[in-house]
């Protein structure tokens, strides 16, 4: 997934508008809209600048990696306690999956 559609994912999970999230970061309006259109790719330095806000940090791993760890407080914006739910299936976690007992 493009980090600009992650991006715009974590600011809708969280309830928050372009300004808002801007505000937030110290990242312009002007280059959130461009991320979150794919005009702009989004760099380290934004990432860091993002992920250094509290309410964003559980969002790390999914960010950098695509991965979760909920057990660990990773998590996607689907999960998010404060935004909202989508399917299971556009979670990916790094726990091992159970095996069958025949």
């Amino acid at each position: 997934m493009d980090r600009g559609i992650k991006l715009r994912s974590i600011r809708k999970a969280e309830g928050l508008t372009q300004q808002q999230f801007s505000d937030l970061t110290g990242i312009s309006l002007g280059t959130i809209k461009n991320y979150e259109t794919g005009t702009f790719d989004v760099g380290l330095k934004t990432i860091d600048m993002v992920l250094n806000v509290e309410p964003f940090e559980k969002y790390m791993m999914w960010l950098m990696k695509g991965k979760t760890a909920p057990e660990l407080g990773q998590i996607a914006p689907p999960l998010s306690p404060d935004g909202y739910e989508n399917s299971e299936e556009s979670q990916v976690t790094t726990a091992p999956e159970a095996k069958s007992h025949r």
